[in-house]
């Protein structure tokens, strides 16, 4: 019995899949042989009784259709759209080209939404197509919706959930907070279809989320060691999983979860739909979608290349490290007003001390980072929202998966340690259209990154300072007292 009068289903199935091999093709490449493997193997051996499944629920409607290739090509030019693959669907330029359900649009509606970003109006068909696809877009881009909307669709076409089955969609995120943002976006989006889903993550008890398991959910959002833990514990199974997204899948190379996933992903039917997201397109994470992906859609929004989004105003600013503090206070002195502000740093401690003193000195700062506890992290999240405490502080925990509405600036009071993060970093600003303002502390100890951090202000049209221009050209750093 499915929830949803779908079309026919995708006469493909996973042993075609599995013999054709993978994205590039190559075969699907795991770990040494180790009892995991072991498991996995007798677990993908079960799949073999499973069901076809329904995937492919786009069609093109005539307005779409009747868009010539010129047409095509110059509206992706204009929104700075990229694709790769074969038979790629051409773009949706509104709400109502995309072929959503009357409850999707509804949801769309209600949200405020004016017309599909680039990532949507792409990604979109490329996703109700059924087909695999990989997304590189910068944060703030609109991607949770690129993926959450035909993760509805998908859900509602299947078979409900019978006593004992995992979810049909899985979505695998670096941090808590990505993960928690995600679920506030299904629960809203998925209400009218009344559509479960839960939050797994760690650093909170296990009981209300086996508890959901246990309920059954549809969609389950959760970071790799949890999610681990609850299937090893047998809370959870991965027999039902048809639709896979690996969000920020860069950020969770960087936190080193590759042994992790591959170790999900090795649990799921390789006939599964896989949609795998990235900031950034390294030759690592490249190499991480060669094993999970099969004749994948590829759509980049902008370029592959690291860049910043330019509706944010960025200044460097050049100093010493004893110099910050006072600079800090001077700026808060400049733009306190009413504004959420969002501080980075580099150390849990340092992030400690600098909330201390700011605190000392009268200013309503709250600090967030790895080690707070995460009834902790969502209250100082809930008063920073509601703008009780105006002033956060944080280290990288915050950097991705944060979407607080109305962060007018971010002030990198420690530079972090890749140009990615900075992007990052100052990505908590500038969202869904706004525009935003990033502050940057630059000492001589950060040289290293000032030639690629140049490049970073030259392409957004940023000005750059003579002494940060000297700086990328290998002079010595200026004398700072």
């Amino acid at each position: 019995m499915s929830r949803f009068d779908g079309r026919a289903a995708d006469q493909g199935s996973y042993r075609d899949r599995r013999s054709e091999g993978a994205f590039g093709g190559g075969t699907r490449a795991f770990a040494p042989p180790s009892r995991a493997d072991a498991d996995a193997a007798a677990a993908a051996a079960e799949l073999d009784g499973l069901p076809r499944f329904e995937k492919n629920f786009y069609v093109e409607v005539p307005s779409v259709a009747g868009m010539t290739a010129d047409e095509v090509e110059a509206y992706r030019r204009r929104r700075e759209i990229t694709v790769d693959g074969h038979d790629v669907p051409k773009p949706v330029c509104d709400f109502r080209d995309v072929g959503f359900p009357e409850y999707v649009l509804q949801e769309i509606t209600k949200a405020g939404f004016v017309e599909p970003t680039p990532i949507q109006s792409q990604g979109w068909p490329m996703a109700l197509k059924g087909r695999d696809l990989i997304g590189i877009a910068e944060t703030g881009s609109g991607k949770t919706l690129a993926y959450l909307l035909p993760a509805i669709v998908h859900v509602n076409a299947q078979p409900i959930l019978a006593p004992g089955d995992g979810p049909i969609v899985l979505v695998l995120a670096p941090t808590r907070e990505l993960a928690v943002q995600i679920q506030q976006e299904t629960t809203k989006f998925g209400a009218s279809s009344k559509i479960k889903s839960t939050c797994i993550y760690g650093g909170v008890p296990k009981g209300p989320q086996v508890r959901d398991l246990q309920k059954g959910v549809e969609i389950v959002i959760a970071t790799p060691g949890r999610l681990i833990d609850m299937i090893e514990s047998h809370h959870t199974n991965l027999r039902r999983v048809t639709y896979l997204v690996l969000d920020e899948a860069d950020r969770m190379l960087d936190m080193g979860f590759e042994p992790q996933i591959k170790k999900i992903v090795s649990q799921i039917r390789p006939d599964r739909q896989t949609l795998y997201w990235s900031a950034t397109w390294p030759k690592e994470v490249e190499q991480l979608a060669r094993n999970f992906l099969f004749d994948p859609y590829k759509v980049i929004i902008g370029s592959e290349e690291l860049k910043a989004n330019h509706a944010i105003c960025q200044y460097v600013e050049i100093l010493s490290e004893s110099q910050k503090y006072n600079k800090l206070v001077n700026l808060l002195e400049d733009i306190m007003d009413g504004s959420r502000i969002l501080i980075f740093m580099d150390t849990k401690k340092g992030c400690d001390q600098i909330t201390r003193q700011l605190r000392m000195d009268g200013w309503p700062a709250l600090s967030i980072h790895g080690d707070k506890s995460q009834a902790e992290r969502d209250w100082v999240l809930s008063e920073f929202k509601s703008g009780k405490s105006p002033i956060m502080t944080a280290t990288d925990v915050a950097a991705r998966g944060l979407d607080v509405k109305d962060v007018k600036y971010v002030i990198n009071y420690d530079f972090p340690g890749s140009l990615e993060d900075y992007v990052h970093r100052i990505g908590r600003t500038g969202r869904a259209g706004a525009t935003g303002t990033a502050y940057t502390f630059f000492t001589a100890a950060n040289a290293r990154f000032a030639k690629d951090l140049i490049n970073i202000l030259v392409e957004a049209g940023q000005k750059v300072s003579p002494e940060l221009a000297n700086m990328g050209r290998g002079a010595p750093p200026p004398s700072l007292v």
